[in-house]
């Protein structure tokens, strides 16, 4: 997997290049102080992850990542965490603080890795969705899968993961956009850019999270009030 870090700290590249030695599967292919001197080599599809500094000299991460024509797989790493919604809502793969721990380092990557491994695998995809649950065709057989047992969608441009209760994760070539509009809305609700959740699976709201079965999903500036309105304040028990 191509990965590149664009941060302007030396100490800071320094730093994920150590953790990267450590990991299997990453090819370190460039490093850069700014972001746009990585234009090039990101134009060129010669990108698969970039470890993405916020604040820089020039263009900073965001704004940098509004300009990626095709986006690669990002994930962010920064000392400001309020930049964490907003990130997920530009499709950012993770995003670490720092100063960030090997552990947590770790399973971004990995999760970067498994996302890479499902896309270069012939993709599933959805061939029909009945009353209560849809048919996935993966690897020449069709895979049935009831509403009841999805906990949320995850959305990646052209593609979107589909998460389990038994740990499955299947990936769809499919936007969110579409899945969203077959599937039940009284069960499922986007919360964000990138994320479509099955209500019954919620544990807890916060102002920007959502706990849903031990992970948490960000809820979106944009879908905040419709979904405080329609999921939360009609089941809220009043005094």
């Amino acid at each position: 997997m191509n990965t590149i870090i664009i941060d302007d700290e030396p100490l800071a590249r320094e730093g994920l290049e150590l953790y990267l030695q450590k990991l299997p599967n990453i090819n370190l292919v460039g490093q850069f102080a700014n972001a746009l001197a990585a234009n090039d080599l990101i134009a060129k599809d010669g990108v698969d992850l970039i470890l993405l500094d916020i604040e820089m000299s020039g263009i900073n991460g965001m704004d940098f990542i509004r300009t990626l024509k095709k986006q690669p797989m990002i994930i962010m790493t920064t000392a400001y965490p309020e930049y964490a919604l907003e990130g997920f809502e530009l499709d950012v793969i993770d995003y670490l603080i720092k100063p960030i721990r090997l552990e947590r380092f770790i399973k971004a990557v990995n999760k970067a890795q498994e996302i890479y491994s499902l896309k270069n695998a012939a993709p599933a995809a959805v061939e029909s969705i009945e009353s209560d649950f849809i048919y996935i065709k993966s690897e020449r057989k069709f895979i049935r899968l009831f509403y009841k047992d999805i906990l949320y969608i995850r959305g990646m441009k052209d593609y979107v993961m589909i998460y389990t209760t038994d740990n499955k994760k299947l990936m769809t070539a499919m936007n969110l956009g579409t899945i969203t509009k077959q599937l039940p809305p009284e069960i499922f609700v986007r919360v964000s850019k990138s994320h479509l959740i099955n209500i019954n699976f919620i544990d807890a709201v916060e102002t920007d999270l959502i706990q849903l079965a031990g992970e948490e999903i960000p809820l979106g500036r944009t879908y905040r009030e419709r979904f405080v309105e329609n999921y939360i304040k009609k089941n809220l028990i009043g005094r």
